[in-house]
């Protein structure tokens, strides 16, 4: 099984494990290395980033460890999934918003540095042309015509200083931009 080294520059991660290019970036950007993101610093290896940024060998040893932990995480490719943190987050913000009850709308269109950028919504029902997944009480709405390339998909919602939102991790995706916020097919 593939697996991330210290020895591996930034891009290489990414060119090599764009399907978990999401999770990825929200790790190395919760570990302190904000650098990383479309055309900065993608061709230094982990190892020299982070020495270059005064971590220490435990440091990069520790970031190792959780990246190829997120690599191991196994993901459901018969259907899309929300996290229960990232369902809960979304009925909290439909509370909030007054649409109690309404779905997710989830899909993707063409932008970003690698293609496409993922969409979420919210959608008062499914429409005609919609498939329909059930993730912790919350209704995830795709387009048929999108089904296909995002199926495996899993959306969780990520909070801290570094940056809060929902995150996709879709095992379809054959590239992915550095920052994570778009992917290729």
């Amino acid at each position: 099984m593939a697996q991330i080294y210290k020895e591996m520059t930034i891009d290489d991660i990414f060119t090599t494990f764009p399907a978990k290019g999401q999770k990825l970036a929200q790790e190395l950007t919760n570990t302190g290395l904000h650098c990383v993101g479309c055309s900065a610093a993608t061709w230094e290896t982990l190892e020299a980033g982070m020495l270059g940024h005064g971590f220490q060998n435990e440091d990069i040893d520790n970031l190792v460890s959780k990246l190829n932990a997120i690599l191991d995480e196994k993901m459901d490719l018969s259907t899309i999934t929300m996290t229960k943190r990232a369902a809960e987050k979304f009925i909290k913000i439909l509370k909030e918003e007054g649409k109690e009850g309404w779905c997710l709308s989830f899909g993707d269109k063409p932008g970003g540095c690698s293609g496409y950028e993922y969409v979420l919504d919210f959608s008062k029902e499914p429409k005609e042309n919609d498939k329909v997944f059930h993730s912790y009480g919350v209704d995830v709405v795709v387009d048929k015509s999108m089904v296909e390339r995002l199926l495996g998909t899993e959306i969780d919602y990520l909070d801290g200083l570094n940056g809060s939102g929902f995150k996709v991790t879709n095992p379809n995706a054959k590239s992915s931009c550095s920052c994570g916020n778009s992917q290729g097919y």
